[in-house]
């Protein structure tokens, strides 16, 4: 089980370029290595649960065998006291055979504790592991999207700049040229039509004034 975490940082890490390369989305991929490293750690902590429980059964049983290997030679002693050796040496057997049961509870009780706090520890490291490969996953997905959006902003920007378009481009450029030189075509069309009549109409009456005064003028008429 704890090998699974090895396996995992080895494939965030060497590995991730092989991921990309099958076409493999990393953002899934990570999701789903996170996923299963939640559900590793989930056992670890359902296995330390039941040796910290077998750990604590196991040290009240040899307490217990304790306290009784003290109550037997508390007995004994009021037995001998009393003047009954018989029940003093009955004690004093149980309280051997007490002791035996409570060295034996003991030892495994101590082989539970070292176990239970081996489990504790590494508990410690896949959680440490654990939130380390969340902040780099973090990382890595903030990477993936930042390229998948460089990515798509290239391939649309190439096909802004390429040949298709900028053919286009010329085509309209042409178009507009051609509509600013048919417009001025027209004017001077429109210049080339005009009469004699617009012609000195244009002159103004200024020249008609002056000439109809040098006319009235000769004639007396003024």
């Amino acid at each position: 089980m704890f090998q699974f975490f090895k396996r995992v940082k080895t494939v965030v890490g060497s590995e991730l370029n092989a991921m990309l390369d099958k076409a493999e989305d990393p953002v899934k991929m990570l999701d789903q290595f996170m996923r299963d490293m939640e559900s590793d750690i989930r056992e670890v902590e359902s296995a330390v649960a039941k040796q910290i429980a077998n750990e604590k059964m196991l040290k009240r049983k040899a307490d217990d065998a304790q306290a009784l290997v003290e109550k037997r030679q508390g007995q004994a002693e009021k037995a001998i006291e009393a003047g009954n050796e018989d029940l003093a040496r009955r004690a004093l057997e149980d309280k051997k055979e007490q002791e035996s049961q409570a060295n034996t509870l003991n030892e495994s009780w101590e082989r539970a504790k070292r176990d239970a706090d081996q489990l504790r520890e590494k508990l410690d490291e896949m959680k440490k592991e654990y939130q380390q490969m969340q902040l780099k996953k973090d990382s890595l997905k903030a990477r993936a999207e930042s390229a998948k959006t460089r990515t798509k902003m290239n391939r649309t920007m190439s096909s802004i700049g390429n040949d298709d378009s900028k053919r286009g481009f010329e085509r309209m450029e042409e178009k507009v040229m051609q509509f600013e030189a048919e417009a001025e075509t027209s004017e001077d069309m429109s210049s080339a039509s005009k009469s004699l009549d617009d012609e000195f109409e244009e002159l103004g009456n200024s020249d008609v004034d002056d000439e109809l005064a040098a006319l009235k003028k000769k004639l007396g008429k003024e």
